[in-house]
């Protein structure tokens, strides 16, 4: 049985986190640790775990688990994961979004270039939504023909769901993006706020990838809205279009049309999420247990799907299609928020 811990329990992921291990059986949560311990015993009392600490450092030393979950503000994730290598932990799951801005990315990218000692996922559990598993597998066995066109949305902004739309277009079409077209607007997104995620209010690009599929993005205001989606956060969507038809993925229903017949249903978002984030954990002790089981969302990947936000911004910025890969210039986040505020 793995031994994990959370790191960061103040917030509402890590109970989709602890939540998911009713359904995970190789692993169980022996510790957490959060800053403030008035919110950390109340998520331990919940999720009845007895070893609690402030220090995650402390907590790996004492507790050498196999899987630290982490779910701080994206300002501390290098830190973690360096003190988890050099603790000895052999894997962790960070929750997304895996950076915020060029400076934190190249921290981050450095550290994987270096071939770390640990396996690092970002947690994108919509990909193992039971839902999501078999319309992936409708498309990578060839259902709806080659793929032409991708559009994906989320009703928040690029830090809070960017990366989530990415990593479907990529769940799609495992494919290499070489070139991104964007635009932006709104700066309230952009302003100090508790949990450090900054990104423009709304944002819309063109992205190809090299098999010679487009895909758009729609991050914020201007994404479709999701029938039942009554929290912001609920409306995720992505539709994949084929030479012999399309399906359409929403986080509370689903469409097919595969050569000329129609077929649509609904599901329960917090029932697949549940589900999801255990199926997430468990390809982790896979990947644990074998080394050529690489994670589907693996920190490479997440590099390069973070890679087009800020060619997105850069885009935008410049007024031009940009290459992939993007070597981010300088300060480029704050060149956005004043551009913006202008």
């Amino acid at each position: 049985m793995y031994k994990t811990v959370i790191i960061g329990v103040g917030g509402g992921r890590a109970h989709g986190h602890a939540d998911a291990y009713q359904y995970v059986k190789r692993g169980r949560v022996v510790a957490v640790c959060d800053l403030m311990r008035d919110s950390m015993d109340d998520f331990a009392d919940k999720y009845d775990v007895k070893a609690r600490y402030t220090d995650y450092r402390e907590m790996f030393e004492k507790e050498k688990p196999e899987l630290a979950q982490v779910s701080t503000p994206p300002s501390v994730r290098l830190e973690v994961l360096e003190a988890a290598e050099a603790a000895g932990v052999p894997a962790v799951v960070v929750e997304k979004p895996l950076a915020i801005q060029g400076e934190d990315y190249l921290a981050i990218r450095d550290f994987a270039a270096r071939n770390p000692k640990i396996k690092v996922a970002i947690n994108h559990q919509l990909q193992f939504h039971p839902r999501r598993q078999h319309l992936q597998k409708l498309v990578a066995d060839g259902a709806i023909g080659d793929i032409r066109f991708i559009e994906a949305s989320s009703g928040m902004n690029l830090a809070y769901q960017g990366t989530h739309s990415l990593q479907a277009i990529g769940a799609f079409n495992p494919a290499t993006p070489t070139t991104v077209f964007g635009q932006v607007s709104g700066a309230m997104g952009l302003q100090p706020n508790v949990k450090e995620h900054y990104a423009p209010d709304q944002s819309l690009a063109a992205v190809e990838y090299d098999n010679g599929v487009q895909a758009t993005l729609r991050c914020g205001e201007n994404a479709p809205r999701v029938p039942r989606g009554d929290a912001i956060y609920q409306h995720k969507r992505i539709a994949v279009y084929g030479m012999k038809g399309y399906i359409h993925w929403t986080m509370w229903g689903w469409e097919t049309f595969i050569n000329g017949a129609y077929d649509s249903g609904d599901h329960e978002y917090p029932e697949e999420d549940v589900l999801g984030q255990a199926a997430m954990t468990e390809a982790m002790f896979d990947w644990l247990e074998d080394d050529s089981a690489v994670h589907p969302l693996n920190l490479d990947r997440a590099l390069v799907d973070f890679n087009v936000i800020l060619a997105l911004y850069a885009s935008s910025l410049n007024h031009k299609v940009l290459e992939l890969p993007y070597e981010p210039e300088a300060d480029l986040v704050p060149k956005l928020r004043d551009a913006l505020q202008d």
